[in-house]
């Protein structure tokens, strides 16, 4: 059985909003952000969410402040970290001891990454941003592969803000640490509703191998 519940986050920006489904027993706990809109209702994030807790796993989708404030775009990087780590630190008070794997959806995944720390169990960047479409120059590498936790990259196979190619290169030529690169046939950088049971096997393989009990999920 799963509970969903809403929760306030008190943040150095104003009241931020986290969005959970559990399991009864929880193996570990995945917090999401949206992408640029701040919207964390779309199919990847939803997909996961609705699949998760049936593999033991808490799955909470965070609302940053700029966003429960109804705007639709937030402010330049890295002026949500904050907000973000108070998000971080709820779910951590919240399931005390268990794995936390943190990331989301592009800009999601990019807050994630900036504010990684050693006590997390992985990072999950759906569609990372490499960099502006058309932009190459403009990378954002420099959030992604110093990261001292495990990474997946879930990308689609069109996706205009870093094809696989460009993102296995970036990985391969600048690797720090554990990753992995998952491709998703007929994506850009969405994801179509037929392709989100490959974002969710992807997901729950690598959650998977950092739960606690690990084996039964």
């Amino acid at each position: 059985m799963t509970r969903a519940d809403t929760v306030e986050v008190t943040t150095p920006d104003g009241p931020g909003r986290l969005h959970v489904v559990a399991p009864a027993e929880a193996l570990g706990v995945l917090l999401l952000g949206g992408g640029h809109s701040g919207q964390v209702r779309t199919v990847d994030l939803d997909a996961v969410a609705d699949a998760l807790p049936d593999h033991g796993w808490v799955v909470a989708r965070y609302e940053l402040p700029w966003r429960v404030a109804g705007r639709t775009a937030g402010p330049r990087p890295p002026a949500s970290d904050p907000a973000w780590l108070a998000g971080v630190d709820a779910v951590r008070a919240a399931w005390p001891g268990l794995p936390l794997v943190t990331g989301g959806r592009s800009a999601g995944a990019r807050i994630a990454c900036r504010t990684w720390d050693d006590g997390l169990a992985g990072i999950l960047a759906l569609s990372f941003p490499l960099h502006p479409p058309g932009k190459p120059a403009q990378t954002r590498l420099g959030e992604l592969t110093p990261v001292g936790v495990p990474v997946l990259v879930v990308q689609g196979a069109r996706d205009p803000f870093g094809s696989p190619e460009e993102v296995a290169a970036a990985l391969a030529e600048h690797h720090t640490g554990e990753r992995e690169l998952v491709i998703v046939p007929g994506a850009t950088h969405s994801f179509p509703r037929a392709t989100a049971p490959a974002v969710v096997a992807a997901v729950v393989d690598f959650v998977g191998r950092r739960g606690n009990g690990a084996a039964s999920v």
